[in-house]
């Protein structure tokens, strides 16, 4: 059974790399009908907090990422870590060292002078030291000094490092509690992982992690180290480039399901395919897909995706996230208005729901100000007749359609012998408050003919005050 797991810290939100660590692992698992886990890594208890372990599972929730097994919480499996930490003593592949800071600190300092590698020296490797009460103490692993350890990573190939290279970790602190390379290890030996794929950043990790596998007499899984996500600017993503936090684009109006597409493609190909379905993206993920290079985050891209889901998606779902951005907000809905039409016309034209919210606010609700640059190119004296031509015509309509609506438009700008974009643009700004919209006879069927007349009045009186001739 194939199994892979996603690991993160609960020191803050889940961010755009981890969550594409974990499309991979959960991607991968779908493809070959195996399971995928969630652990928490806990194990770093003053930076670790049940606000980020939330957030992680809120954003886990939003992509649809589920997981088979799960979440394990490492802080809830101290007491098998210190059994494997005894076993490992007991079996001559752990000591005790008493080495103080002050030591360390010096040794390391004596290392770098000497352009030397930093490392532990292993002053307590022969000792065989016990522990004494009261005094501080750790526990390190004991890595072979022979031979090497290597590997073959499905993003970097074959990696080997010599053993010489590699010092004697701590696998317990001082305070007693186990660190981050021995319980990982653990973790993975217990839960019967597979294959781990994982951050770069962690692939100096790996070949201790192995030997601590090997002194377990443990199956070693199998590993793919996918590179960072860059910053437009090749630095590595961060505040400066956006958001960077899962749930950040979920406030933005971004959908999951565009998320997990783009996620995919940062780091994986398929072809110059650029849509992927969530089946299409189990049927045709691969390990050996994973590319070696960094990717680059493209807030651009992100968008046009974005846009393309929320033009192609059904529109009753596109319909829900409108009114759930719209229940925060003071706004009440207009029986009579056809919503499903309102959110079909814009939904072509905008990069995120909150966007689509912010351009249809004003079928909801009054607007209390023009857009600046539309009221002083638009609202000037030259579209007053216009406007009193729109409000007669109007209001005498029987029949509120878009027919009807557009021969009033098209008989005025016959009887003012004008363009079209003179009437139809001051009706425009006077319906709406901006210069944008989708076609003006279908904007005033949708807002109706009260809201639309005393909309058109309300700008003839703007243009009298603001604009007298």
């Amino acid at each position: 059974m194939i199994k892979t797991r996603f690991a993160p810290s609960p020191t803050g939100v889940l961010h755009l790399g981890g969550a594409r660590t974990a499309l991979f692992c959960w991607l991968y698992s779908k493809k070959v009908g195996g399971k995928f886990v969630l652990r928490i890594e806990d194990t770093d208890l003053e930076r670790s907090t049940p606000e980020s372990v939330q957030a992680i599972l809120d954003a886990m929730d939003w992509l649809g990422l589920n997981y088979d097994e799960g979440p394990y919480y490492q802080t809830q499996r101290f007491e098998r870590y210190l059994e494997i930490i005894k076993q490992l003593i007991e079996q001559g592949d752990a000591y005790y060292c008493e080495c103080s800071r002050d030591r360390l600190e010096s040794l390391r300092e004596q290392q770098m002078a000497s352009k030397q590698k930093p490392r532990y020296d292993g002053c307590c490797r022969d000792l065989e030291l016990q522990p004494e009460d009261g005094k501080p103490m750790v526990v390190r692993f004991k890595n072979p000094q022979q031979g090497a350890v290597s590997f073959r990573d499905h993003v970097k190939g074959e990696v080997k490092v010599s053993n010489a290279e590699l010092d004697d970790l701590i696998i317990k602190r001082s305070d007693g509690s186990p660190t981050y390379n021995l319980s990982v290890v653990v973790d993975d030996m217990d839960m019967s992982i597979t294959h781990v794929l994982r951050g770069d950043d962690h692939v100096n990790n790996t070949p201790r992690q192995i030997n601590i596998l090997y002194a377990l007499d443990a199956q070693v899984p199998e590993y793919a180290h996918v590179p960072m996500i860059l910053g437009d600017d090749g630095k590595r993503l961060s505040k400066r480039h956006g958001a960077v936090g899962v749930m950040e684009y979920c406030e933005a109006g971004y959908l999951p399901e565009a998320m997990l597409n783009y996620l995919v493609r940062l780091g994986w190909s398929h072809g110059d395919q650029e849509v992927f379905t969530q089946s299409e993206m189990i049927e045709l993920f691969s390990l050996d897909g994973l590319n070696r290079s960094a990717s680059s985050f493209n807030t651009e891209k992100l968008n046009w995706l974005n846009q393309q889901y929320i033009m192609n998606s059904p529109l009753p779902d596109i319909v829900v996230l409108v009114k759930q951005r719209l229940d925060r907000l003071p706004v009440e809905y207009d029986d009579n208005l056809d919503f499903s039409a309102v959110v079909d016309l814009y939904r072509q034209r905008v990069s995120t729901i909150n966007e689509l919210v912010d351009s249809i606010l004003y079928c909801f609700q009054d607007f209390d100000d023009y857009d600046v640059k539309a009221a002083s190119k638009v609202l000037k004296q030259p579209a007053l007749e216009p406007l009193r031509c729109l409000h007669d015509g109007l209001s005498k309509l029987e029949n509120w359609d878009r027919a009807s609506i557009h021969g009033v438009i098209e008989s005025i700008t016959e009887a003012l012998q004008v363009g079209m974009g003179k009437v139809g643009q001051p009706l425009r700004v006077a319906v709406t408050g901006g210069s944008f919209s989708p076609p003006i006879d279908q904007t005033v069927e949708l807002l109706g003919k009260t809201t639309s007349l005393a909309r058109i009045r309300r700008a003839i009186d703007y243009i009298a005050i603001n604009n007298p001739s």
